[in-house]
């Protein structure tokens, strides 16, 4: 006979499937709406965070990574993050578009680190060797929303 822990264990099993499959729904409708410049900096997640890099084979830190994809799409941007803030026009975080970049202070610099916009207070980056890799984080994320500099559109 089934134990209460077991029991319960199933039930969370089965809910867990539940929503995991509702999060891929959402994900897949999300993704047909991207520009092809957010839906090529999307298909990079996971790829490594390497310091002083801008490529999908070598990797990439923040700035390269921003850099690499608007190249990819004809867009030259400059290599750093401070001059990527200081050649572009800022805009307010309240109309914040996909594409657009968000600036951060990390270090205690406004502009010491860089994601695109993706969409619904969501961001791509390489965010730093600790995590490793490109990902998606959330604008609403505490870490992100207290160091949040500015926004500027390319």
């Amino acid at each position: 006979m089934p134990t209460a822990k077991n029991y319960r264990c199933f039930i969370l099993l089965i809910a867990l499937v539940l929503l995991s499959g509702c999060a891929s729904v959402r994900e897949t409708d999300s993704a047909a709406n991207y520009s092809p410049m957010v839906s090529y900096a999307m298909s990079l997640q996971g790829t490594p965070y390497h310091y002083g890099k801008s490529s999908p084979e070598e990797g990439f830190d923040c700035s390269g990574f921003v850099q690499h994809v608007y190249g990819h799409q004809g867009i030259a941007l400059p290599r750093t993050v401070q001059d990527m803030a200081q050649s572009l026009s800022q805009v307010p975080k309240n109309d914040l578009h996909s594409g657009d970049l968000v600036f951060f202070n990390t270090n205690g610099k406004p502009f010491s680190h860089v994601g695109i916009y993706v969409s619904n207070d969501n961001f791509i980056h390489a965010p730093s060797q600790r995590t490793g890799k490109v990902l998606v984080s959330s604008l609403k994320n505490r870490y992100w929303g207290e160091r949040f500099s500015c926004a500027r559109r390319p």
